[in-house]
């Protein structure tokens, strides 16, 4: 059987040194750093996440700034209420929660975040810094995440076989343009499978590090894996519970029963990827505090 990719004591590992990094820096310059999250529309997933960013925020010692709005705030509204946080030196990183109602474009909104505040790391200029290997920006959060539980598992990936299956600018695209850098916890050789392969399964069997970012309930079976390899699963579905019709389960894009007996190790769902994505969100906003602040 797997290793179980514990990835809620890893975020709890990491969470604590921010904890006491914080502190330090709060009794070293009289500053706490400042997180806004902005809020549009009755989405129930957002919601859930937004409360979960202000709780880690609390725990950790940043601080919270929320900015909730129904779906009828103009895109124009939402335009000066960033330029405003951008101009404010107690907000160290800003956050707007996606998806956005469809009147307003999210480009145009992550576009006009300061990047030296783009905690979320989709702003073009963060995703430039990416690619080319700078380490001055942000990471988007699921992948930094991805990338710190393979690392915890797998020190050494240099020349591993990594395959991303989803392209996501979210997931797949960031994390295939991070893992492929010649730097620790990376230099892999990088594939990513997506629709248009006729056959996924050629792709996956060939992965020592396999990365499932689909967002396609148990997609990922047990004979598509390659034995020995690692497995990470971003997806989160909630499916019928097969032995209960009346309820409903959370799962994976991986099957995970049938993958855990070939894997070498593999993350769960719940309770993989998922916690890491806030704790990186809260290092990268401690990174800002630290770089508006000019502190190394």
């Amino acid at each position: 059987m797997a290793v179980i990719i514990d990835g809620k004591k890893v975020a709890e590992e990491i969470r604590g040194e921010i904890q006491k990094e914080v502190g330090e820096l709060k009794q070293r310059t009289g500053k706490t750093p400042g997180l806004a999250v902005v809020l549009v529309g009755e989405d129930p997933a957002s919601q859930v996440y937004v409360r979960m960013k202000n709780k880690a925020c609390e725990d950790l010692g940043i601080q919270s700034f929320q900015y909730r709005y129904d779906a009828s705030l103009t895109q124009e509204e939402l335009l000066k209420l960033i330029g405003e946080l951008n101009a404010r030196e107690d907000v160290n990183g800003i956050l707007v929660q996606l998806p956005l109602p469809k009147h307003i474009d999210e480009s145009l909104v992550i576009d006009s975040i300061d990047p030296d505040k783009d905690v979320d790391g989709f702003h073009p200029f963060n995703v430039g810094r990416m690619v080319i290997g700078d380490e001055g920006g942000f990471l988007p959060c699921t992948p930094y995440g991805c990338q710190v539980l393979i690392g915890k598992h797998m020190p050494d990936t240099k020349g591993k076989h990594l395959v991303i299956v989803g392209r996501s600018n979210i997931v797949g695209k960031p994390l295939a343009n991070m893992m492929v850098q010649k730097s620790r916890l990376a230099n892999c050789i990088v594939t990513v499978c997506h629709t248009a392969a006729p056959d996924i399964s050629y792709y996956t069997k060939q992965a020592d590090i396999l990365v499932v970012a689909a967002g396609r309930a148990e997609v990922v079976t047990g004979d598509m894996i390659k034995p020995g390899a690692v497995v990470i699963d971003v997806g989160v579905n909630r499916i019928t519970d097969p032995e209960d019709p009346a309820k409903t389960r959370l799962v994976g894009d991986v099957k995970y029963d049938e993958a855990s007996r070939v894997a070498s190790a593999i993350t769960p769902v719940p309770g993989g990827v998922g916690p890491m994505t806030i704790t990186m969100l809260m290092k990268n906003t401690l990174k800002a505090f630290k770089k508006h602040n000019r502190i190394d």
